[in-house]
């Protein structure tokens, strides 16, 4: 027999295996309760996400995503505070990281490449116009859903518009070296919207030509490279594709290329189709700083239940004569133990025992899925102690096995009588057991 399975709660998500893993946080697999609809768990300690001063970079974090729904930006569902945690909910993306295609398979041809960079540009012109820049655009941070359609994620380095200076420009020096754009290298300010731009030029390098465009072991070599747009296109590209690339990467942000430029682009324009999609409605920043003003009571429930023990089938066939609810008798005399099975959750199995036992002057203690049920009353030998455990045969059947713990097996077995005929509804019956009942 398998050991009980800790099965992780928090709020309505039933929390799963780790699927990525950060500095300050932890992303886990999780599936929403009351829909079943999977999601991915985005898990921050407070106490590190304070010590080493993130809260405001967490906090933008957040505020850009809510601001955001659009088919090619994983989504931000909902956020939620515990007194130890921040929980992120965000869209459940299945296809994995763009970057592990080029790894796995190499270059990719023109026409998929012109596919996902479509979708790249249509994602970063619409934040774009909501003031959000990524700054940390690069292969590992575009995933694919199932269908195979682009998703940005990780807007952890990502900047609002509100935090441009007086200047017209940001400051902060982030993101991955061979991506980030040499404006952003030479620590003067940059716009936002431009540096992106360049990080998309790197982007569609790479998907074309299966290697960077700027590579370098020592870093101010790669800088220098960077700075003065030292790179050389492969010779299977196209002329329109090469002419484009070398529009992207300019150097120089004034005279760079513009989205509305590129949407213009004889190459990007083949097979392009615009996204379609709902706007938002407009999005409420409450949950956001309940979680940071840290409210009591908004704080979500956090808790680890263990799921019953499961059962193999040998274990079953060796205990199949005590499946019988009318097998509570054996030629020796009154059985000290009975089982039955259920289609019942394990939960509503206890919940029932527990409301049938209490009226018969049971206490009742509960944990990990066994119960031990004490009589406040003494009777031949002292007071009837019963100890049940569920045990999980197939996910939707469960066998309930009842034992006397201690005191007189007489009094056990018209306990059990009596807690059967509240249990009816939770008993599994065949249809024997139905016609048997029915001859009665």
């Amino acid at each position: 027999m398998s050991q009980p399975k800790i099965k992780r709660r928090v709020g309505k998500y039933e929390v799963g295996r780790t699927i990525g893993e950060g500095t300050f946080a932890k992303v886990k697999f999780a599936r929403n309760s009351e829909t079943g609809e999977p999601v991915a768990l985005k898990i921050l300690d407070k106490e590190k996400v304070l010590k080493h001063k993130m809260a405001e970079q967490i906090r933008r974090e957040i505020a850009t995503m809510k601001l955001i729904k659009h088919p090619n930006v994983v989504q931000l569902y909902e956020v939620m505070g515990s007194k130890t945690k921040i929980y992120i909910v965000l869209e459940f993306v299945t296809g994995g990281e763009l970057f592990d295609k080029i790894v796995n398979h190499g270059r990719m041809s023109e026409n998929e490449t012109r596919r996902y960079f479509q979708q790249l540009i249509n994602a970063v012109d619409y934040c774009h116009s909501r003031g959000v820049y990524h700054r940390d655009l690069k292969p590992e941070n575009l995933l694919l859903d199932t269908y195979g359609n682009l998703k940005v994620s990780d807007f952890g380095l990502s900047a609002l518009s509100q935090q441009v200076r007086a200047d017209g420009l940001l400051h902060t020096t982030c993101g991955t070296p061979n991506y980030v754009a040499p404006e952003v290298l030479n620590d003067r300010g940059y716009d936002g919207a431009t540096a992106d731009l360049w990080s998309c030029g790197v982007i569609l390098f790479v998907l074309v030509a299966g290697y960077l465009p700027f590579d370098d072991p020592n870093l101010m070599n790669l800088y220098k490279k960077i700075s003065g747009a030292e790179f050389t296109c492969p010779p299977w590209l196209s002329f329109s594709a090469r002419k484009l690339i070398s529009r992207i990467l300019d150097p120089n942000p004034v005279t760079r290329i513009t989205i509305t430029e590129i949407l213009d682009d004889e190459w990007f324009k083949i097979d392009y189709k615009p996204p379609v999609f709902m706007e938002k409605a407009e999005t409420s920043l409450n949950d956001v700083e309940a979680v940071f003003k840290d409210c009591e009571n908004h704080h979500v429930t956090e808790k680890k239940e263990q799921q019953p023990t499961s059962m193999n089938a040998f274990k079953l066939i060796s205990m199949s004569k005590g499946l019988n609810l009318e097998n509570l008798f054996e030629d020796q005399g009154f059985k000290r133990e009975t089982r039955f099975t259920s289609r019942s959750s394990a939960n509503e199995i206890i919940n029932k025992i527990e409301e049938a036992a209490k009226p018969l002057g049971f206490d009742v203690q509960k944990k990990n899925y066994k119960m031990r049920l004490a009589n406040v009353k003494a009777g031949r030998k002292g007071n009837l102690n019963v100890s049940t455990e569920i045990f999980q045969v197939a996910p939707s059947l469960h066998m309930v096995e009842l034992r006397k713990a201690k005191g007189d097996t007489l009094e056990f077995h018209k306990f059990y009588k009596n807690l059967s005929t509240c249990l009816e509804d939770v008993v599994w019956k065949t249809e024997d057991d139905m016609q048997t009942q029915e001859t009665k």
